[in-house]
């Protein structure tokens, strides 16, 4: 970690990636959009968090993914044997839809990557506190980004894409889309899948650019994430199963007024 950092800062960062584990493991999306807003006002530096993000969304998107195909192995012998199974669906994959979504999402990745190294520190933390403000004002009235075609499918999952290389918060805009092509129990596992392609693509592009990985703070802040990761696959079913809207507008209103903050303070 920054040994420039504040005791308070390292006790705020460490809860802010707990809640980043949370939010992942119980929605399947979100470790960024959630959290960047917040680790931006603790230190003004996209480069220094993203790496540690996307190492988190490597590890537990692989350990979630590993889980999920042992658990489908045992639900195989269990119902081999004749035994009564759970009556909850297993959760699966759609390969299909993913893809659908490679094809459309590596260029604008990688482009969304080259932005993310040359652009300017202010430039770039501006560009993500408007786009999380545009993000949590659908939260707040109820209304969500949808997708009902495939040329819609396509813009959305291009900007998504392009976001997603320069800040890793392009999220909202790829949901859209999956909304439309997968199943709830589908929902999760494929978008861990398509997040752990993409997320190992920009890795690799930082690794060339010779961005600093922050492999020990990465590692620091794993058990952390850990704790907040094992929260969340409590609560996956529950949030599967059940609507939270009024969830999602709290999250609005605290993402919006973050996001202001930041703004402010890049302003001032």
């Amino acid at each position: 970690m920054n040994l420039d950092f504040q005791w308070y800062q390292y006790a705020l960062i460490v809860l802010v990636f707990i809640w980043s584990g949370f939010v992942r493991a119980g929605f399947g999306f979100g470790g960024a959009l959630f959290t960047i807003p917040f680790l931006l006002l603790i230190h003004n530096d996209p480069l220094f968090f993203l790496p540690i993000i996307s190492i988190h969304l490597l590890f537990f998107a692989g350990l979630t993914l590993f889980l999920s195909h042992w658990a489908a192995a045992v639900t195989v012998a269990v119902a081999e044997t004749g035994e009564k199974q759970s009556e909850s669906p297993q959760e699966a994959i759609n390969w299909r839809f993913v893809r659908y979504a490679l094809l459309i999402m590596l260029i604008p990745k990688l482009a969304g990557v080259v932005g993310l190294l040359i652009l300017p520190s202010n430039l770039m933390n501006s560009i993500i506190f408007l786009l999380i403000a545009a993000y949590s004002i659908t939260y707040i009235i109820g209304k969500p980004l949808q997708s009902n075609s495939r040329l819609l499918d396509t813009i959305f999952l291009i900007l998504g894409a392009y976001i997603s290389g320069t800040s890793l918060i392009g999220g909202p805009l790829v949901i859209a889309v999956a909304m439309r092509h997968i199943q709830a129990h589908e929902f999760r596992n494929t978008l861990y899948v398509l997040w752990f392609v993409l997320v190992g693509i920009k890795l690799f592009a930082f690794n060339l650019a010779g961005v600093d990985l922050q492999l020990m703070a990465s590692l620091w802040l794993l058990p952390f994430a850990g704790i907040g990761h094992m929260i969340g696959q409590k609560f996956h079913q529950r949030l599967l199963q059940h609507s939270n809207a009024r969830f999602y507008q709290i999250l609005g209103w605290v993402l919006l007024s973050t996001s202001l903050i930041g703004l402010l303070q890049i302003v001032v």
